[in-house]
Parts: structure tokens; sequence; C-alpha cells
């Protein structure tokens, strides 16, 4: 437990309604405002960006609305943004 004492997943529910930044497991990153999650930590994110690293770059993807797989999530920073976000 953190020394403020909130659980995990009421540091996620705090963050409902506003953007966060979530670095996946492997090459992508997504920014997007959250809108709901589960127990699994399986996520629906509005208006996303989607940043994946490729040979021949970063390449960036616009999405309206996604499911993410809370399995694949490596680090989530409420409120956060890459350095590099256009």
């Amino acid at each position: 437990m953190a020394s403020s004492g909130v659980l995990p997943l009421e540091l996620i529910d705090k963050c409902i309604g506003s953007r966060i930044w979530i670095i996946m497991k492997g090459d992508k990153e997504l920014v997007g405002t959250l809108r709901g999650f589960d127990d699994y930590v399986n996520m629906v994110l509005e208006d996303v960006i989607e940043y994946e690293i490729t040979p021949e770059g970063r390449r960036v993807t616009r999405l309206d609305q996604i499911l993410l797989n809370g399995n694949n999530i490596a680090i989530m920073v409420p409120g956060g943004q890459p350095p590099y976000e256009d």
C-alpha cells in the first residue's frame, strides 16, 4: 500500500474522466480519456492517441474509443503524456 493510504484501484477510479498515459508491454503507448475499468484493469478509453515504435520510426494512430486488455499494461501515468506527444 502506498504511504498515502490510497489503493491502486482507488487511484484509477479517481482518474475516470481524465487523461491518462499508458505504457504497454512491448512497443506501444497510449494517451486517452479514461471512461471506465474493471477489477482486471481492462479499460475503456476515448479520444485515444496510440504511439507505436516501428523499425521505420514512430507511428501515431488516433482512435475514437478502445477497450484495452489490462494484462498488457506495464505502467499508467494519471494526467501524464509522453514527452514527444504531438
